[in-house]
């Protein structure tokens, strides 16, 4: 005798809070809740979610180059672009407006539609914002959005990126509050909420996630998918990285999380930020097909391929377009956006 099933409602928005102290849109046991949903639950509510919001087999194919690689004064614990740490990555100076061009040039026409420009700083001088408002101008004229991640803002900094026309601004929160203390020493998590707030009140679009697999516990996960998704607006493009264990950085002997629980991760922020662009991002490399096609399923919709993930080499163009082609994914079309 067949038995229908009667499935729970899916929640996509709560009512945002009307004051600071008013009741979270997404407390941190409803979000350790999602987290503990067998498996196939989870999934289905991720995709169901996603569905209602993108088309399933879109992916946007975004490019970071590292414009200005090491000497971060910034002891963050998982970075071997920081002076604190021996990992061989040499300080470099900022790229030159023409090379800078070239490379974005390359990722559209390998069929990028974002280009990311990532640099080594704590908090740039007003000199270096002037000088990466060229080559955001430059990024912009050949037709692609533009993204930076320089490190922390201030609001008058925020203003000129955008009057340049920056699109996004990058600024991590990494991990929950409660255990970004094990992980950074020179900055707290309030001068992070700062710059994004710089960011919002200049008009740009904000690109904010964090790092799993640093050896946090689930409820910091879910303490840092709390993070985000109570932010008002959240952000509009949320980057998913796995830790790339760097030797030489505190975190080399990380115990690698469980690829299910990565993936739990992903469907957890479709979840509870639906219109988000979710990014599988940093470690990608080091998944299987597999297991990024169940991050796809998962809700991720963004990735960043063709170059190189500051100092993480990603796959290449074409072995990332035989894996889309295979899965019946396309990439993203801006050009009627």
């Amino acid at each position: 005798m067949n038995t229908a099933v009667t499935e729970q409602p899916i929640t996509l928005h709560r009512a945002v809070p009307a004051t600071p102290t008013a009741e979270a849109r997404w407390p941190v046991a409803e979000i350790e809740a999602l987290f503990s949903l067998p498996f196939p639950d989870l999934i289905h509510r991720a995709q169901t979610v996603h569905r209602q919001h993108f088309d399933p087999s879109e992916v946007e194919l975004a490019t970071l180059l590292s414009i200005k690689t090491g000497g971060c004064p910034e002891d963050c614990g998982y970075c071997p672009q920081s002076v604190h740490y021996d990992t061989g990555v040499e300080a470099g100076k900022l790229m030159e407006t023409a090379a800078v061009r070239e490379a974005a040039e390359a990722a559209k026409a390998a069929g990028a539609t974002r280009f990311c420009m990532g640099a080594a700083w704590r908090e740039p001088k007003d000199r270096d914002i002037e000088k990466v408002a060229e080559l955001v101008r430059e990024v912009k004229a050949i037709g692609l959005e533009a993204c930076c991640t320089l490190g922390m803002l201030s609001e008058m900094q925020a203003r000129t990126l955008k009057g340049a026309g920056l699109d996004y601004y990058n600024h991590n929160l990494d991990t929950a509050p409660e255990a970004y203390g094990r992980i950074i020493t020179t900055r707290d998590y309030q001068e992070r909420l700062d710059t994004l707030e710089h960011v919002r009140s200049a008009g740009m679009s904000v690109c904010c996630g964090g790092i799993v697999g640093m050896g946090e516990s689930r409820t910091e996960r879910a303490g840092l998918i709390a993070q985000l998704a109570n932010l008002e607006p959240y952000p509009e493009s949320v980057p998913i990285n796995e830790l790339v264990r760097v030797e030489g950085t505190p975190l080399a002997d990380t115990e690698k999380i469980d690829p299910f629980e990565f993936v739990r991760t992903i469907a957890v922020a479709r979840i509870t930020m639906p219109t988000a662009r979710v990014r599988l991002s940093a470690g990608r490399q080091q998944m299987d097909e597999a297991l990024q096609a169940l991050c796809f399923v998962a809700g991720a919709n963004s990735i960043f391929y063709g170059d190189k993930l500051l100092t993480t080499g990603n796959p290449d163009v074409e072995r990332d377009r035989a894996l889309l082609g295979r899965l019946g994914l396309h990439a993203r079309d801006v050009s009627h956006t």
